[in-house]
């Protein structure tokens, strides 16, 4: 494949504007005609779906802890063919990852060595002036695989804020490749698990259009253009996940929405068709799939009208009786007995695992896990090796899962066992556990 160019908007943290500088960048270029693809470092099921919004392209994720080698440059493969620019968006800080060795660290920088990708550099200088230069150059000399093009300054407080940062940043020698002011206008909505989605932020187009004009008029797009660049795809061999069934049905509705694109898309090529269902609206899985997938969302927002979905629920339990069942988070809590949501009012659910959650007692889970089917399954063969991410405040009201009825053995990222996770019964499974691969 020709090498395409490509860029990673990253930052020294979070919460300093990534997301904002990275739709901005990709409205604006669109609107010069640019074929710009996004990509989403790490395990985030949110920002791609703005990606995709603002683009009019899917978006994939790349994660080097998560992904295999072939498989990140086979989804890394998505994101090139076809485009004329690339536009990774990074997550947490650019260093940020498990300890391991390098290159497989699921960090932003691991992503852009990889590819050859120049990251833009976003700045929250709200609170500093030339001291924000010391942080760039600090980023810039932690590790030699990358280069910084240049930086972007976000929360800018006024005329004189941006000529005390931009002084410090010339005495290294770094670009500023434009800056936002501070707006709070700016942010998009959020909730517990990040962003409001995409389908139902009702004014995202007038926000993607405001962005990109911010980008036009603070932002030297040339420059940010010519600075890209790419070393294409590494020699060997490439992969794509392979699908569950051959025709899926799919919940898809403000419940239910987080499954990674790459799975999709990957389904998809290999030759699965996926067939769409609506739980909210009371919609069974059509019974003519030979698998039901039940993506993680915000079934806790909804609880209330999924306990009366009878049709979904009948038609699940239909369906169960003879093909396999899973849920993904979101998924896994309505197969359990019981969802208690925040107000501590406890809804009935498909009853088609014994588990019963709660959204009441929030607690984070966060981090990615390894699991190890217990069991032959949708998922694979027992002892197959997955990897995955959690991320929910829900918890489980009811007992651990004892070996007869586990989904996995589940370890975290540096190999520390976290126990049994998940249940089966039948030709259901489900956990918390978000598959990246497997």
């Amino acid at each position: 494949m020709t090498p395409v160019p490509g860029l990673l908007v990253a930052a020294p943290r979070s919460s300093s504007g990534k997301t904002t500088v990275t739709l901005a960048l990709m409205r604006a270029l669109r609107r010069r005609g640019l074929r710009v693809q996004g990509a989403k470092c790490g395990p985030d099921y949110i920002d791609p779906a703005f990606h995709h919004a603002a683009t009019g392209a899917p978006s994939v994720n790349l994660d080097s802890f998560a992904m295999p080698e072939p498989l990140l440059d086979g989804v890394a493969g998505i994101a090139m063919t076809g485009a004329d620019l690339v536009i990774a968006e990074g997550s947490m800080g650019l260093f940020d990852g498990i300890v391991a060795r390098e290159g497989v660290t699921g960090a932003n920088a691991d992503i852009a060595a990889r590819y050859g990708w120049p990251v833009i550099l976003v700045l929250d200088v709200s609170g500093a002036a030339q001291s924000a230069a010391a942080v760039a150059l600090g980023c810039a000399a932690y590790d030699p695989r990358i280069r910084i093009a240049g930086v972007v300054l976000n929360k800018v407080a006024s005329a004189r804020h941006r000529r005390l940062i931009e002084a410090g940043l010339a005495r290294i020698g770094m670009p500023v490749l434009g800056a936002l002011m501070r707006d709070g206008a700016l942010a998009l909505p959020e909730r517990h698990l990040g962003l409001v989605q995409a389908r139902e932020t009702g004014d995202l187009e007038a926000r993607l259009d405001r962005l990109a004009d911010l980008a036009e008029s603070g932002l030297d797009l040339d420059a940010i253009l010519g600075a890209a660049s790419g070393t294409g795809l590494p020699a060997g061999p490439t992969t794509l996940p392979r699908p569950p069934g051959q025709r899926i049905a799919v919940a898809s509705d403000a419940a239910f929405s987080f499954l990674y694109p790459h799975l999709e898309i990957g389904w998809r090529r290999a030759g699965a068709e996926l067939v769409a269902f609506s739980p909210l609206a009371d919609e069974p899985p059509p019974q003519d799939c030979d698998v039901c997938w039940l993506p993680g969302g915000y079934p806790e927002l909804h609880a209330g009208i999924l306990a009366e979905a009878a049709r979904f629920r009948d038609g699940v339990r239909d369906f169960a009786r003879t093909k396999p069942v899973h849920g993904e988070c979101g998924g896994y809590m309505v197969l359990g007995e019981s969802l208690e949501d925040a107000d501590g009012i406890t809804h009935p659910m498909t009853a088609l695992l014994p588990v019963a959650t709660s959204y009441r007692a929030r607690r984070l889970h966060l981090g990615y896990r390894v699991a190890t089917l217990v069991a032959d399954g949708v998922l694979g063969r027992a002892g197959a090796r997955l990897v995955g991410h959690e991320f929910h405040y829900a918890s489980e009201r009811t007992d651990p899962p004892v070996h007869d009825i586990a989904l996995a053995a589940v370890t975290d990222a540096e190999g520390t066992p976290q126990g049994l996770a998940g249940h089966r019964r039948g030709n259901v499974t489900g956990s918390f556990f978000h598959l990246i691969a497997g």
